[in-house]
């Protein structure tokens, strides 16, 4: 940061402190890119540096590339760069971990910066263009380093400490939430995999068969039909059981046995009365009417 102190030494700054301190200071560039460097400072190396993604951007180009925009948030916690429509977040340079920041002298719209990356602990120069700000961005971060330096002398130290550590568990985070959603996408293919084996296993077309025995609401339906008649009838179904004729004997309401003549044996009546009656059922048979005649049957009450 020694170009960027040396510019402001001795002058105010401007910004205002609380503009760094609570807030950010938003600027737009266009991104050249990000390269790996030997040193974390030094005006030869950024040179570099800006020479080799120099070089790239023409390459791109000539192929019809443009060179990305970006967001910078410049606060006395680091540097973001963003995404400018979407707001998300590239990268994320804590201001610990720059080492230098300065602009090209030769190009006046070229300013750099050199960050620690916090993965590989590799340096890598961050390159810029901004066709107005480029001086400005550079003395706005070298205003957050002397923020961030005062208050780090306040509190002796221990507030740099509690970002280290507040970093720390926001890596954690941010590396527990992809394990999460690694899982979540690991169990969904187990169970579209689950789905796919159930589906294949079962035979194609294959149709669950209700019991003949039952209807649509799982009853047994009602059938006149005894399913135990052993005649069928022509179009194969059973007939219902013919009841059979009920052999007690029925009785008139004084408890007497009706009369059937025809039902009497030959030797229950004397031979003049059984003649006639042979001769009535002869006549029955033959169509004979009575018409009138009146029968006395007094003398058989008493055996009939």
């Amino acid at each position: 940061m020694n170009r960027a102190f040396s510019r402001k030494k001795d002058k105010t700054w401007m910004h205002t402190p609380e503009a760094l301190s609570k807030h950010y200071i938003p600027y737009n560039a266009k991104f050249l890119g990000s390269t790996e460097v030997e040193q974390p400072k030094g005006t030869e190396v950024v040179r570099d540096a800006v020479r080799k993604l120099k070089f790239a951007r023409h390459i791109k180009k000539s192929e019809g590339q443009k060179i990305p925009k970006v967001e910078l948030q410049i606060s006395i916690y680091g540097v973001k760069i963003l995404e400018p429509k979407s707001k998300e977040v590239q990268h994320n340079c804590q201001l610990h971990r720059i080492s230098f920041c300065a602009d090209d002298k030769t190009d006046k719209r070229i300013f750099t910066f050199i960050c620690k990356d916090s993965e590989s602990n590799k340096h890598l120069c961050y390159v810029f263009d901004s066709e107005k700000c480029a001086e400005e961005i550079t003395l706005t971060i070298g205003q957050a380093f002397d923020l961030a330096y005062r208050k780090f002398l306040e509190s002796g130290g221990k507030d740099v400490e509690t970002r280290k550590q507040i970093a720390g568990m926001q890596k954690r985070i941010q590396d527990l939430e992809t394990e999460n959603m690694e899982l979540k996408n690991k169990v969904q293919d187990l169970e579209n995999r689950l789905r796919i084996t159930q589906v294949s296993s079962s035979p194609a077309g294959s149709v669950t068969v209700k019991s003949p025995s039952t209807d649509i609401f799982d009853m047994v339906p009602f059938s006149p039909i005894s399913q135990q008649s052993p005649t069928p009838t022509r179009n194969g179904t059973q007939l219902p059981p013919v009841p059979s004729r009920s052999t007690e004997i029925k009785r008139d309401l004084f408890g007497a046995e009706p009369f059937d003549p025809f039902n009497c044996g030959a030797g229950d009546f004397p031979p003049d009365i059984q003649s006639k009656l042979d001769e009535m059922q002869e006549g029955f048979k033959m169509g004979l009417t009575l018409e009138g005649t009146v029968f006395c049957l007094d003398p058989l009450d008493s055996r009939c």
